[in-house]
């Protein structure tokens, strides 16, 4: 709403003192944006039923436009990971073993998203290893059975979550240790953009084709929508410990991002997902490596 439409023809000499309203106007409207990219992004990437528009930018019935909610996907994950990390909240001040409170968080996750990314990582690892040419691991990924390298990367991935998870509710409070985790949620999804913006795409009809591929602008938006979200773990982790946990998480997405143009020429859904598992659990692994 413009203040001009608002002021009175005799108000000229006050008109100064609607200045802050003209500036505000513009960042709540900026705001109201980006909720309205997570929620469309929260749609895409979860079961949480947000069937209703949450503000008047918000169309549930509109297919993503992924050039740009994208900038939206780190606040997306911090929402979709809430419930588990709510869960891990309340049971960490019980006196159930931390190594059961992490098997339910993870449980809860996954039927949070769908296991939608613990489907990508599974397809992703079936294809890479079972595949001898780059078609035939295209063909494998988009096979909806699991085979032997999917499964065991599925074992491996989750025994490493819960550990992990189980280590940071014994090292910190459950409050601090759900914020630690929400910032890893968010990073990753940070991450996933940055290998969805910076490798071409090796399906003519894959998710970019569709839904569009994030730009530079939406790239660094999503980065900078992900930097308050790691202010508990800037706060709560020792310097090295919290370098550590970020270059670890990079590193691992840029591996895996390097891996899939290696063995398929670039990205797809499948290559997605499998970067926001590992580069989740890069942040995890460097938060506890060092005190």
């Amino acid at each position: 709403m413009s203040s001009e439409s608002d002021q009175l023809p005799d108000s000229g000499a006050d008109s100064s003192s609607d200045k802050p309203w003209d500036h505000a106007a513009p960042f709540l409207i900026r705001c109201q944006r980006l909720v309205a990219d997570a929620a469309a992004c929260v749609r895409f990437f979860s079961r949480l039923p947000l069937s209703k528009p949450l503000n008047a930018f918000d169309d549930p019935a509109a297919l993503p436009d992924f050039r740009r909610i994208a900038r939206a996907a780190p606040l997306a994950g911090l929402m979709v990971a809430l419930p588990a990390a709510a869960l891990g909240t309340a049971l960490g001040y019980t006196h159930l073993p931390s190594l059961a409170v992490a098997t339910l968080m993870i449980g809860l996750l996954a039927a949070t998203t769908g296991a939608l990314h613990e489907d990508g990582l599974s397809d992703l690892a079936d294809g890479f290893f079972g595949g001898a040419t780059r078609d035939r691991r295209l063909e494998i990924m988009k096979d909806s059975r699991i085979g032997a390298f999917g499964a065991l990367a599925l074992i491996v991935s989750v025994i490493l979550r819960v550990t992990l998870l189980a280590a940071l509710w014994q090292r910190f409070s459950p409050a601090d240790a759900a914020l630690l985790f929400l910032s890893g949620e968010a990073l990753s999804r940070a991450l996933l953009v940055w290998q969805w913006r910076a490798l071409p795409q090796a399906r003519p009809d894959g998710l970019a084709v569709r839904f569009g591929k994030p730009g530079a602008a939406t790239l660094k938006g999503a980065f900078l929508v992900t930097l308050p979200l790691l202010l508990p773990a800037f706060w709560l982790l020792s310097l090295p410990a919290f370098l550590l946990a970020l270059l670890l998480a990079a590193v691992t997405a840029f591996a895996v991002g390097a891996l899939a143009r290696d063995k398929i020429g670039g990205v797809t859904g499948d290559v997605l997902g499998a970067i926001q598992q590992t580069s989740g659990l890069g942040f995890l692994a460097g938060m506890l490596m060092v005190p």
